[in-house]
């Protein structure tokens, strides 16, 4: 497996983003060792909340709702999924997996050894937490869901996702801020457009943002359903409070929020949003707001 990794002079000077780097190594399905970064602030003795990006974002992301989170007495934990940010990134789109991104994240998990955690995903976040959650539930204590799915392919995506699907294939320019940016309702200003294209000085090191959309289960027999379907199950037993927060001006995952608040009973009773001003990338247009629905969250249940 040839492993590229962003010099670190890529990540110098961000915007808002004075947080020092942490890195471990995994391996999981795969077998290359893998660093893997992740930003770990507040008191190392607090319960963790553990917040997961997607597609084609990083940690750089929750640079808004880690500080507030700290203040209200928190520790925060923000991993950058293998072929993201700062983490190593596989250069061959074969190297990537569905499975193989659950192996990474799990490998982590177990080494950080976090427990009683609150988990935050959205996008792809979502898709790759709820299976460690679904696996590992004795290690989590509740979960906040933002802007994501847990698909099986049993169903049709709609079409604002097969848009974005065929787009990320079809691009000759995969420009990860411009993405983020039409992906937010109050746009980014310049550097923050920068420093979501910090981790990819070239194309070589966008083979994980490039496949990521066709790893979504489209299709029953996809190599995921059946993984995703099992978690399924095993979430529709858990008793851990759910809470959903989406941005109303999503259109890709717009309403699967409901198939939370149907399908996990802890959902049930729980003061779920939609989130108005905020579109798929709610972190950038509703920080603050988001920071705040989540430690009042952890203080209600």
């Amino acid at each position: 497996m040839k492993v590229l990794r962003t010099p670190d002079q890529r990540f110098a000077g961000l915007t808002d983003f004075a947080f020092a780097p942490h890195y471990a190594h995994v391996t999981g399905s795969a077998g290359t060792a893998l660093r893997l970064h992740y930003l770990d602030e507040g008191p190392a003795s607090a319960a963790p909340v553990l917040l997961m990006h997607g597609e084609p974002t990083w940690s750089y992301l929750y640079r808004h709702m880690i500080p507030p989170i700290v203040d209200r007495g928190h520790r925060v934990v923000a991993p950058d999924l293998i072929g993201f940010g700062r983490s190593d990134k596989p250069a061959d789109r074969g190297d990537y997996s569905y499975q193989r991104h659950v192996d990474w994240m799990a490998d982590w998990l177990v080494q950080t050894d976090l427990r009683d955690i609150t988990l935050f995903c959205q996008d792809w976040g979502g898709l790759i937490g709820l299976r460690l959650l679904a696996a590992m539930p004795e290690r989590f204590a509740r979960l906040v869901v933002a802007n994501t799915a847990l698909p099986t392919g049993d169903a049709p995506m709609n079409d604002a996702f097969r848009a974005w699907r065929d787009y990320s294939q079809t691009t000759p320019v995969f420009n990860a801020g411009r993405i983020v940016s039409g992906g937010t309702s109050t746009k980014l200003t310049p550097d923050e457009v920068a420093a979501y294209d910090a981790p990819f000085p070239d194309e070589s090191f966008q083979s994980g943002a490039r496949i990521f959309p066709m790893l979504v289960p489209m299709t029953p027999d996809d190599p995921a359903a059946a993984a995703n379907r099992a978690a399924w199950a095993r979430l529709a037993l858990l008793d851990l409070p759910v809470l959903t927060l989406f941005g109303r001006d999503d259109r890709i995952m717009a309403g699967i929020d409901r198939q939370f608040q149907k399908h996990m009973p802890g959902a049930a009773g729980q003061p779920h949003r939609r989130i108005g001003g905020a579109a798929h990338f709610l972190q950038e247009d509703a920080g603050p707001a988001l920071a705040a629905a989540v430690t009042d969250f952890i203080d209600a249940t």
